[in-house]
């Protein structure tokens, strides 16, 4: 088992998990504000939230990929897939806490999905060495 692909792992989703959800905070006091300007309580800052919550849901798995791609590590798929579906849930199910005046996701929540992204980021076959890769096809010549 390699330790240091879970750490690895868990500072990249941590790290992911900040900047989404400060996206998402951001994002919805921008929409509130949108709204306000409008005076139109119905549909004003819809736009804004939707593009909020969009980027969101982008901006994770790739953050997840990018992040692990940088600490050198690779064979991110279970990780990037499974945390990237796990944060559009979760994002969804707690937009009500996030879209209001000083709204957070709740903090075990957070804790869940960031133990979670570590776990999947350390099953991960990760990067092997130029003797055991082989050179050539995976069938016989």
């Amino acid at each position: 088992m390699r330790y240091v692909r879970f750490v690895k792992g868990g500072v990249t989703v941590a790290v992911s998990t900040a900047a989404c959800h400060t996206l998402m905070y951001a994002g919805f006091a921008w929409a509130r504000d949108s709204a306000a300007a409008n005076g139109d309580e119905m549909f004003g800052g819809a736009f804004e939230f939707l593009l909020t919550t969009a980027a969101s849901w982008v901006l994770m798995p790739l953050l997840l990929w990018a992040g692990m791609r940088v600490m050198g590590e690779t064979g991110n798929t279970l990780l990037v897939a499974i945390g990237g579906l796990v944060w559009l849930g979760l994002s969804g199910y707690f937009t009500d806490d996030i879209d209001r005046a000083g709204g957070h996701i709740p903090p075990l929540a957070l804790a869940a999905y960031v133990l979670l992204g570590t776990g999947l980021a350390g099953v991960g076959p990760g990067r092997r060495s130029e003797a055991t890769r082989g050179n050539g096809p995976p069938w016989p010549r």
